[in-house]
C-alpha cells in the first residue's frame, strides 16, 4: 500500500462525505448494475447498437 493511499484514507476518517454524497454514489452504482443485469439477461437493443453504413463520412 502506498502512503498517498494512506493519507487519503485519514483524510476521508477525519471528514466523511455527507450522506447525501454517499447516497449518490450507492445510486450510481446500482443504476450500473441494473443496466448491466438488463443486458446480461435480457440483451442490448438493436436500436443502441451503432451501425456502419456511413463509413465515418458524414451524410450528404
Amino acid at each position: 500500500m502506498n502512503i498517498r493511499w494512506l493519507l487519503r484514507a485519514y483524510r476521508w476518517v477525519r471528514n466523511p462525505p455527507s450522506p447525501r454524497m454517499v447516497k449518490l454514489v450507492l445510486g450510481v452504482i446500482a443504476l450500473v448494475l441494473a443496466v448491466a443485469a438488463v443486458e446480461h439477461w435480457i440483451g442490448w437493443p438493436e436500436r443502441l447498437t451503432p451501425s456502419n453504413e456511413f463509413l465515418g463520412r458524414w451524410p450528404r
